[in-house]
């Protein structure tokens, strides 16, 4: 069904060239494309851990019984627009062997049952993982989070303090901030699916005070390594790597979001003190991490020229000194300034997003990433730092859907209402039925994602589907364990409310959903 939607669609879309024409229609189809790929995911998953993890056979059924029964309804309900007829769609998932297929699949005892392993494990749901180097990483990376991470989350929330030093020091002494940068630079070089692991474990305890914390210096290193001169690799990635550069990245600006070829921050070419290099003015907002950052990988507009869009931007390494608190300003000898503002944000908090004010910033020539080559490159090299970025977060949203998860499981376990705990009752069981298996979904198809970039970088759009179904599953799964709270859910001292919170920028940042769905995973799909 989704092979034929997407053929009817690449028709009357033009290959996707008037995409615009029928949005709707086009989110339908990236939603339905990403959620088979889930499934298939989970399946495979399922097939190879069939040893190994009890329920996962369970929960790659009902997770297939959910998909195939929402785009059965969805393809009914706008036959014309999936290009359907009544003939095909019953001799495809409204034949009556498909609709029992579907009903015995997605079964309500099935359901229970997962919901009461999962109570019985404490939370806990399949993520066997055959590689001793994975389960290594992964097992590490949790007591470290568990242990040290953990503690300081809340706290961290409540006061809207900044990521503390020696939470730092003590990521950068264990590889984290380098294990996808090459070992010849200093780094692990442990590739794509051993940093998701250590994203996800990070981000189950604290998103904004370390989960998020490596991502930064992950989209600078793609990018460097993409387009960066030798000399600038050597320089900087080893840097990186230990944790000495702590990274900022800044595209976004006031007026300019997802539609980031319309950058209007310049970088005029300029010579300061006999050196030459690039003076920068503009404004810039949503730069995390911008005031402790040591540099921020700035998107600037080198060509003026209207027409040059994406082809007039370059990327830019600049050097600033590391502010603690809401506000900064960095003041050049020469008299160019950087002014930075954290804006106040109901979740997220622990790293801080600011708002920034370039006046006759002097950034040295040295600093263009790729150099004179890379003049005019930086939205390509910034592209393929976002699509590690949406892989992250793919990570970062199953790591807090899954804490969501099992301070859920404990709450309603610890909680009586009735005479009994509110865990014995069939509807909680039920819900973390549903919540566990749309976070395995999630799991497997951001680690299938993991393992196509390392085997092909381009694969970035199974980054893009990982990033955009975590994150609507990050955000169900935590709202579904802050109901099962009741009252105390929606009290800030409760970790559930500050993964809500969090859960909620998931959806924007690294793309925001409407543009990831539409401009890059249809457009994507009906290029093809």
């Amino acid at each position: 069904m989704v092979d034929r939607a997407l053929d009817h669609a690449r028709g009357v879309t033009d290959g996707g060239k008037r995409i615009d024409d029928h949005q709707v229609h086009c989110e339908r189809i990236a939603y339905a494309t990403t959620e088979l790929h889930a499934a298939r995911a989970l399946a495979t998953y399922a097939e190879a851990s069939a040893d190994h993890d009890p329920i996962a056979a369970d929960v790659a059924a009902v997770f297939a019984a959910q998909v195939a029964a929402r785009l059965r309804a969805e393809a009914s309900a706008h036959l014309d627009a999936f290009g359907f007829d009544d003939d095909f769609l019953a001799d495809t998932l409204d034949s009556p062997e498909l609709r029992r297929a579907i009903r015995a699949a997605g079964a309500e005892s099935r359901v229970l049952e997962i919901g009461r392993r999962v109570l019985a494990a404490g939370g806990t749901v399949g993520s066997w993982l055959d590689g001793d180097l994975e389960r290594m990483t992964r097992d590490s990376v949790r007591q470290f989070a568990r242990t040290v991470v953990e503690p300081l989350a809340q706290r961290i929330h409540m006061h809207d303090e900044l990521v503390p030093d020696d939470l730092i020091r003590q990521m950068s002494e264990l590889g984290y901030f380098g294990m996808s940068v090459p070992e010849e630079y200093g780094g692990g070089g442990m590739g794509n699916l051993a940093m998701i692991l250590t994203t996800e474990e990070l981000s189950a305890a604290s998103l904004a005070a370390a989960g998020s914390l490596i991502t930064r210096p992950e989209i600078l290193t793609k990018a460097l390594l993409k387009g960066g001169t030798e000399e600038q690799k050597r320089a900087w990635l080893p840097r990186v790597a230990a944790g000495e550069v702590m990274v900022a990245i800044s595209v976004t600006e006031p007026d300019t979001g997802s539609d980031v070829a319309s950058v209007k921050c310049r970088a005029e070419r300029g010579t300061v003190n006999g050196e030459a290099g690039w003076v920068v003015n503009g404004a810039k907002a949503w730069c995390t991490f911008a005031g402790r950052a040591n540099v921020i990988a700035l998107l600037a507009r080198t060509d003026p020229t209207p027409a040059s869009g994406a082809r007039g931007l370059s990327l830019f390494i600049v050097e600033k000194d590391a502010f603690p608190g809401h506000e900064f300003e960095m003041k050049q000898p020469a008299g160019g300034s950087l002014h930075g503002k954290a804006d106040a944000t109901p979740g997220y908090r622990g790293m801080h997003s600011y708002t920034l004010n370039f006046d006759n910033y002097f950034v040295p020539a040295a600093n263009l990433v790729g150099e004179d080559a890379g003049e005019g490159k930086g939205f390509y090299l910034q592209m393929a730092g976002f699509a590690a970025g949406r892989l992250q977060t793919g990570g970062r949203a199953c790591g807090v859907a899954q804490a969501a998860l099992e301070k859920a499981s404990a709450y309603v376990t610890e909680r009586k209402q009735f005479g009994q705990p509110i865990a014995e009752f069939q509807l909680t069981q039920w819900k973390l039925g549903r919540m566990a298996t749309d976070i395995a979904a999630a799991r497997q198809l951001t680690y299938a994602a993991a393992r196509a970039m390392d085997q092909e970088e381009s694969a970035t759009l199974d980054a893009a589907m990982a990033k955009l179904f975590a994150s609507d599953v990050a955000q169900r799964v935590t709202q579904e364990g802050q109901l099962l709270h009741g009252g105390w859910g929606f009290a800030e001292e409760f970790p559930i409310c500050r993964y809500v919170l969090d859960s909620l920028v998931l959806p924007i940042f690294e793309g925001v959903k409407p543009i990831l769905e539409l401009k890059v995973i249809a457009r994507a799909l009906l290029a093809r």
